[in-house]
């Protein structure tokens, strides 16, 4: 009897485990307060309501301490009519997008903040500030890709790239899919499943995109593309709904339940991307991969929400950078 009980308590306590291994966003917060340190963030165009109420909000958490760079009459034009206290914030006083976006890519590079969080600025703003010789935050060798980072029903999927990559080709692919797995390591996922998406599942000579995604398989089963599961080409139905998969009787390594989605371009993972953001209830975040430092490209169209998590996934980018050294 004492040792049927005793089992018993094995088994129960090894699924509490499990369940406590699920990662969220608020997991990934209550992980970073337990660190005493705050990370100082520059924000690039803090002229914008949501921007600002971000940085207050992650300044009371505790967790990150803003360097305002824009206009200065309007940012505090901006945090008067929204009531938004900044009168603990450093505020860099500069007109220009370009000087702007440079100003805080410098502070980085050089050590005086911690993380670029993109404000009221234009994407190529960013990135070409970010990919400067002088100041820039590149690593040598390194793609820089973007994650977009969506929980759903308590799950974590990747997405990439929605934002960086135009076009890839098999070479371009194969460093996404090492910056997604390695990234999704850094928040807690161990051999994430990644699906190599395309409008169908089969290979087709007329769809190269089918073909690079048999290769991309191929190299992941000779361990060319290491500490993953890669299967493609996938219909995206085939690789996000079990009951998709159930019902066509799929029998891939992946039957809906792919942790990444590897997409053939920019335009279909930006359209995914933005119906996930506007057209769901999954929180969200997104970060930009292959930097030195952290760097967060969330939209200006973004909610508070979406910002602070794109912000807590800049937190987890130390364990990303070990990941990728391993």
């Amino acid at each position: 009897m004492k040792t049927g009980l005793f089992f018993l308590l094995i088994i129960f306590q090894f699924f509490l485990t499990q369940s406590n291994e699920h990662i969220t966003f608020d997991k990934l917060l209550a992980d970073l307060k337990k660190d005493a340190k705050m990370k100082k963030m520059a924000i690039a165009g803090a002229d914008i309501p949501e921007t600002l109420k971000t940085s207050r909000l992650a300044k009371d958490m505790k967790i990150g301490d803003s360097i305002l760079i824009g206009n200065e009459e309007k940012i505090r034009k901006i945090a008067e009519e929204n009531e938004i206290d900044i009168s603990d914030f450093q505020i860099v006083n500069l007109n220009d997008r370009t000087e702007i976006s440079r100003y805080a890519v410098k502070l980085v590079h050089d050590g005086d903040a911690d993380m670029y969080v993109k404000g009221n600025i234009e994407t190529r703003d960013v990135l070409k500030a970010v990919l400067d010789n002088e100041i820039g935050l590149k690593v040598v060798d390194e793609l820089i890709s973007l994650v977009g980072v969506f929980e759903i029903d308590g799950k974590m999927k990747y997405l990439t790239d929605p934002s960086v990559i135009p076009y890839p080709g098999l070479k371009e692919k194969v460093q996404l899919i090492n910056n997604a797995v390695k990234f999704a390591e850094s928040t807690g996922l161990k051999n994430p499943k990644v699906a190599a998406v395309t409008a169908i599942s089969i290979t087709n000579p007329r769809m190269p995109e089918t073909m690079e995604a048999e290769q991309l398989t191929k190299m992941n089963e000779k361990g060319l593309i290491k500490d993953c599961i890669v299967d493609g080409p996938l219909s995206l139905d085939l690789a996000i709904s079990p009951e998709s998969a159930k019902i066509k009787h799929s029998e891939r390594k992946i039957n809906g339940d792919a942790d990444i989605i590897l997409f053939p371009d920019v335009h279909a993972a930006n359209i995914a991307y933005k119906i996930l953001t506007h057209l769901s209830n999954a929180k969200s975040g997104n970060i930009i991969i292959g930097t030195r430092q952290p760097v967060i490209l969330s939209s200006r169209s973004d909610t508070v929400e979406v910002k602070l998590n794109s912000i807590i996934l800049g937190f987890t980018y130390d364990k990303f950078k070990a990941a990728k050294n391993k």
